[in-house]
């Protein structure tokens, strides 16, 4: 089937083994991270995603930040692997910051009390493909990226060292950067399993 979109999303992978050096200029980065967050689709077209981009020293802060508050709360004989696997996000050329602003969905829940209940899951649903966009987008220009889950580690920390607003929700850090070690085949199940059609 040729489909240049399922071409493209088949490029995403979750890449561990990255590197500093792009593959395209950093401004080629920015633009493809900024269109795809302008193009991800949301409820009501809330357009809730918000994202911080931090590439070079500033993404490696990220990943030392992180870093000292796991070493507060793991196991001591867990701590050299931890340390392996922070320093390997660290050594991508940056780090896309994903958040949700909370207030577009208070005022949602107050302008809609109908749906009150549904804009919290309406909101991750955004998030998701907000950062299925991103990942997708930098995967189509050869940019290697994983999705990482820390945020309730070092919000707090991470708003005040780059000025984030209260009302912005950290929700994922994509780690981003050039291909040093493609990710291996990956293993489908069967589709027949997974989707069925009535005709």
């Amino acid at each position: 089937m040729n489909n240049s979109f399922l071409d493209s999303i088949s490029l995403r992978r979750s890449t561990y083994g990255l590197g500093a050096t792009l593959p395209v200029d950093k401004s080629v980065v920015t633009k493809t991270i900024k269109e795809a967050v302008r193009l991800a689709p949301s409820a009501f077209n809330s357009q809730s995603a918000r994202v911080v981009v931090l590439y070079g020293n500033e993404s490696k802060k990220l990943w030392d930040m992180i870093f000292a508050a796991l070493v507060k709360i793991i196991p001591s004989e867990q701590v050299a692997d931890t340390k392996a696997r922070i320093e390997g996000f660290a050594r991508g050329a940056g780090t896309a910051m994903v958040f949700e602003e909370t207030s577009v969905i208070a005022s949602l829940q107050k302008g809609f009390p109908l749906y009150a209940d549904n804009f919290p899951l309406w909101s991750a649903h955004a998030t998701g493909i907000t950062q299925f966009s991103i990942w997708s987008a930098l995967a189509n220009i050869k940019v290697g990226a994983s999705l990482q889950h820390y945020g309730n580690l070092v919000e707090d920390e991470v708003r005040k060292t780059w000025n984030i607003p209260l009302s912005w929700s950290l929700i994922a850090q994509m780690p981003f950067g050039s291909i040093e070690n493609p990710a291996g085949e990956k293993q489908y199940q069967d589709i027949e399993d997974r989707v069925k059609v009535f005709a």
